[in-house]
């Protein structure tokens, strides 16, 4: 495993992270792929053993139960000193009033239930996982900020936005004197690169560190264009990215198919190496689901693109609709 600093931090992460989006009961989520406790354990154990200390959650991620399964799982198998714990806040969490958003009342009460779940005293990197329309966004601030003062939160991040956000709310930390966001978790892959119109320019300009979601756009750069999975047939959020764009991206998925066959390895390798490739990327997020997908990850750090084959596989991209922020 590499390791890298996140952004302008002194907080070494591996090259990988494991998302835990796969992670829960079934039951209280949208997804219905999702692993249960035992097999999650297998997963994160693996993990582990790979090197990679970087696991990445979100409080709405199967109500909650994302964040228990990880948590008991990296009190058996960890050292928490040596882990770097990212979670998240936004989606609803209960019904009524002040069930969702970046409210300081909703914060201050949904990181103290985070961390709860999770089973520890303090969150490594705390996420605001999109950007809250209905709050002022000095409220959110001084409100992460606060939760940094006051031990539970390390480090704060943010995820899926706009860059006119983004750098709205670096500006209002600035301004105020408190805690800066040190991380963008946004959407970025070789079907999907609208992110390098502003936003990464911006992360690379403040010294923010990047976590792509989907780096494989939910596994349509992985396999044949032809293949599916119950992920693929179920998943209706992956279809509301990719589905109109379908098309087109097959031309790029194809590219990545000829080189990994002239290379004789796996169609993850070329793609985790050519996001790897870029600057402003830290650390991708790996949603695995079988113990190959994460032993496949890591075997795309040995791999490296030359410029022709990186130019080979952007070539055929076209522009797309903005998904994530919206």
């Amino acid at each position: 495993m590499e390791y890298t600093k996140l952004g302008n931090t002194g907080l070494d992460v591996s090259r990988f992270s494991l998302g835990c989006m796969s992670f829960g009961d079934a039951e209280k989520w949208i997804h219905q792929w999702v692993l249960d406790e035992e097999q999650s354990r297998s997963i994160i154990k693996k993990a582990l053993d790979l090197g990679i200390n970087f696991f990445d959650t979100a409080n709405v991620y199967s109500m909650g139960t994302s964040e228990e399964f990880l948590g008991r799982a990296l009190k058996d198998y960890a050292n928490r000193d040596e882990i770097v714990l990212a979670t998240k806040i936004h989606g609803r969490m209960h019904e009524g009033p002040n069930g969702a958003g970046l409210s300081r009342k909703a914060i201050m009460s949904e990181i103290d239930k985070s961390l709860k779940r999770l089973g520890t005293d303090y969150i490594d990197l705390y996420i605001i996982h999109r950007w809250d329309y209905n709050t002022p966004i000095e409220e959110t601030m001084e409100a992460l900020h606060d939760v940094v003062k006051a031990g539970k939160a390390r480090y704060i991040g943010a995820s899926a936005m706009y860059a006119w956000q983004f750098q709205k709310a670096l500006h209002v930390a600035e301004k105020h004197n408190w805690t800066r966001f040190v991380s963008m978790q946004n959407h970025y892959n070789l079907i999907y690169r609208e992110e390098e119109r502003e936003m990464l320019p911006l992360c690379k300009e403040e010294k923010i560190g990047v976590t792509p979601y989907s780096p494989l756009a939910s596994g349509r750069l992985t396999r044949d264009w032809s293949e599916t999975t119950l992920r693929s047939k179920t998943d209706q959020i992956q279809k509301s990215k990719y589905d109109k764009t379908a098309d087109a991206d097959r031309f790029v998925v194809e590219r990545v198919a000829e080189i990994a066959e002239k290379r004789g390895i796996p169609h993850i390798h070329i793609a985790l190496a050519w996001l790897l490739a870029k600057e402003t990327v830290t650390s991708p997020i790996i949603g695995a689901t079988k113990i190959s997908h994460l032993e496949d990850a890591v075997g795309s750090l040995s791999v490296k693109l030359t410029d022709e084959e990186m130019t080979y596989l952007e070539e055929p991209y076209v522009p797309h609709g903005v998904v994530g922020p919206n």
